[in-house]
């Protein structure tokens, strides 16, 4: 057996593997088929009807397809009203964003408070969860760990795990939201002292601290954070809490919950999504990237330079060999993405005066000039903008966030997100999802295993 399945072997099979699977190209626009249940101009196929997130990009005219400024919408509140008034009023926004998200509508002083008292109050982690489940299995990437653990929690509730009415479903998402963060950390923490050899810190919980600020009073050793810091990081749990139904991790959740799996399935599913490089894991592509530039270009400033070097990694000449500028475009924004709009401003204001303040200067040159540069290069004449990986990457650098973290982060956020859809796919979906496929294959006599 282990001569058979030799690496010789293996790769002998794999070739013959591609061979059997190669389909030509030629049949997809033949059957009509919607790759990646995309349209020919990248907009997305009609799949559903949702109340709880718009992303507008575009709009359709006489047939056309027209760049508008990016709009997000949840449960018809523009993002920008959101982060603005939590930001006029000085308090944090993600709890109130994510209340609007499952229940529908923006909570009353009184409903905010009973909630953030619930989400505290759910925090700690079940008894030995800590050490059965991330110290006796310590994995090297958070996201996996993350995946696991939500399943894991399964076999820790004391209700009936199956049970699907409004009610139960609710008290899972809550109980989820609320533990998301410290099994994040807790499972970071894990990993620098099995992998890293460093130091574990394993902080109480301290009750009454809004996400944002468990999250940075449980990650650094010190404790310590200004509030501008953690309202940075909320601002950013806002932006990343929800965007619509059609983006890869929530419509897996929404598959899965459409065949009749229990939440905490659906759940880990979607966070294995996100954990994907075209997904949530964009964001740390950026970050290797402007590293990269940092490294290769001599004077950030010169935007001649700057320019040299996006054509080299257009051409696959430098970069990952990708031809990709990580961080620009996006399947529905065009001439922008809200997201990057409030985080760069944001990020920018707070950078000022500061080293980092470099980087993001670098970063903007590299956001103005790749549309001219793709233009000029591929002949792409379709609007391209910042999509929110832009700056994401380096928002977390200055709130010292590090990189291993970059995408759990964005699942801890979005649990809100995918909790309010799998809600919505409970109490109105119906029907389990299954798109079909064009089978190319012929029938073939069956040979005797003798004969072969």
């Amino acid at each position: 057996m282990s001569k058979v399945f030799s690496n010789s072997a293996m790769q002998s099979l794999c070739e013959e593997l591609k061979e059997n699977s190669r389909i030509d190209p030629s049949l997809y626009p033949k059957f009509h088929v919607k790759r990646g249940l995309r349209r020919s101009d990248g907009t997305g196929v009609l799949a559903g009807l949702t109340n709880i997130c718009n992303v507008h990009g575009y709009v359709v005219n006489e047939g056309e397809v027209e760049p508008i400024p990016g709009e997000l919408i949840y449960r018809g509140y523009n993002i920008y009203d959101l982060v603005r008034n939590a930001q006029t009023e000085k308090r944090f926004g993600y709890e109130e964003t994510a209340y609007l998200l499952l229940f529908g509508e923006l909570p009353t002083a009184d409903q905010l408070e009973a909630f953030n008292h619930y989400l505290s109050m759910n925090r700690e982690l079940p008894s030995g969860f800590v050490v059965d489940m991330m110290m006796k299995a310590p994995s090297i990437n958070i996201m996996n760990k993350l995946a696991r653990s939500i399943l894991a929690l399964y076999s820790y509730n004391d209700s009936d795990c199956e049970d699907t009415s409004l009610e139960a479903e609710m008290r899972t998402a809550i109980g989820l939201l609320a533990k998301m963060p410290i099994i994040m950390v807790n499972a970071y923490q894990v990993k620098r002292k099995h992998f890293d050899n460093q130091t574990l810190f394993m902080h109480p919980l301290r009750p009454g601290e809004q996400t944002a600020e468990t999250i940075l009073s449980m990650l650094r050793p010190d404790r310590e954070y200004t509030p501008e810091e953690a309202q940075l990081l909320d601002c950013m749990l806002m932006l990343h809490a929800e965007h619509g139904g059609g983006n890869n991790s929530t419509f897996t959740c929404r598959v899965l919950t459409s065949s009749g799996t229990d939440a905490y399935s659906a759940y880990s599913g979607a966070v294995c999504s996100l954990k994907g490089s075209r997904h949530g894991g964009a964001n740390i592509k950026v970050s290797r990237q402007l590293e990269e530039c940092k490294a290769n270009i001599r004077h950030w400033d010169n935007e001649g330079e700057v320019a040299d070097y996006i054509r080299k990694i257009l051409r696959k000449e430098a970069g990952d060999g990708s031809g990709l500028v990580y961080g620009m475009g996006h399947a529905v924004y065009t001439l922008s993405d809200p997201r990057a709009v409030i985080l760069k401003k944001k990020a920018f204001r707070l950078a000022e005066g500061k080293e980092i303040e470099a980087e993001f200067h670098l970063l903007d040159t590299i956001e103005r000039l790749t549309p001219i540069l793709m233009k000029e290069e591929r002949g792409i004449e379709k609007a391209i903008c910042a999509n929110v990986d832009m700056y994401s990457g380096l928002v977390y650098r200055m709130l010292r966030i590090p990189e291993e973290l970059y995408t759990p982060l964005f699942a801890v956020s979005r649990m809100a997100g995918w909790a309010a859809h799998r809600m919505e796919e409970l109490l109105t979906g119906g029907r389990i999802i299954r798109p079909a496929y064009k089978a190319l294959q012929k029938k073939k006599p069956y040979v005797v295993l003798s004969e072969r």
